[in-house]
């Protein structure tokens, strides 16, 4: 399979990388400067684009099976995140190309029934992380209301960090999944390993997955 994977020298991203190569797929890892193609492992291809560059993006995306969007704005600069994630679900759309999107938790709804999301909790998000929250509920708010992309946006539990890869983990839909201790969670490895399942999977309907352990 010929995969493109936008964001590719991230935390996240980055171990999406791996995971395809790992898998035996054919990768173009597009990186914003050429200053972050040294961060590219032997065996995918490096492409450097303006992802809020509509043209630059459909380029890019064209003659790939799947696109993977793992972007992440810098500190500061997160309310850059919807209009990037339009830059590339136009382009998947204008090139017929299913696209993921490593989303965020912001919308997911809180499993004690209170109707609240992880955003709109009382004291449940840090202030720290209110901004990235915040602009990926309104990256959802943009894979909504485009109807030509066929998106799937995966959101992340409570604590996505670096950790082991072990193969395993548990899918939702709209609802924060918490383990039997409370938590909620995964390795971005494992993350990876869902994203790629998916990927490799014959879905065609936009749509919204959360996974954790």
């Amino acid at each position: 399979m010929n995969i493109i994977i936008f964001g590719a020298a991230g935390d996240v991203g980055s171990r999406i990388l791996n995971e395809a190569l790992s898998r035996g797929h054919n990768v173009t890892a597009v990186v914003r400067s050429e200053r972050k193609s040294s961060q590219i492992p032997h065996g995918a291809s490096v492409s450097v684009a303006d992802v809020s560059n509509a043209n630059s993006v459909v380029s890019a995306i064209d003659g790939h099976d799947v696109a993977i969007s793992a972007l992440r704005p810098p500190d500061g600069q997160e309310s850059d995140l919807p209009a990037l994630t339009k830059s590339v679900l136009e382009a998947a759309a204008q090139t017929q190309t299913r696209i993921l999107l490593v989303g965020g938790a912001a919308n997911l709804l809180l499993p004690n029934g209170s109707g609240d999301t992880v955003l709109t909790a009382p004291n449940f998000l840090p202030e720290s992380v209110k901004p990235i929250a915040a602009a990926c509920n309104a990256q959802f708010e943009i894979c909504l209301a485009h109807k030509q992309a066929n998106w799937t946006y995966f959101s992340p539990p409570a604590m996505l960090q670096p950790g082991e890869r072990t193969g395993q983990y548990r899918r939702g839909t709209d609802t924060l999944l918490v383990d039997d201790a409370g938590d909620s969670k995964i390795s971005m490895e494992d993350f990876a390993v869902a994203m790629l399942d998916e990927a490799e999977a014959s879905t065609k309907n936009a749509a919204r997955i959360t996974v954790a352990y």
